[in-house]
């Protein structure tokens, strides 16, 4: 099972983005969507699938958190 997970954009350089979501930092591909520095984008295998809204994007990031504190051994 894959998940598309949001993610703040911070730098974007020659079709690629270097992201940051819930503590990790990577970078994707963003050659199939042009984000700029201060996007919500969704983020899977990744690649950049879309730019996201910031509010939805944020409520998104706060689902996920409530999840992971209410799963067995979560924090």
């Amino acid at each position: 099972m894959c998940l598309s997970v949001p993610a703040k954009v911070l730098e974007v350089k020659d079709g690629r983005a270097v992201v940051e979501s819930r503590g990790w930092k990577r970078e994707v591909d963003a050659s199939l969507i042009a984000p700029a520095v201060g996007d919500y984008v969704l983020v899977q295998m990744g690649v950049v699938l879309e730019i996201m809204d910031r509010k939805e994007a944020l409520e998104a990031l706060e689902v996920l958190e409530r999840m992971d504190m209410e799963a067995p051994g979560g924090a």
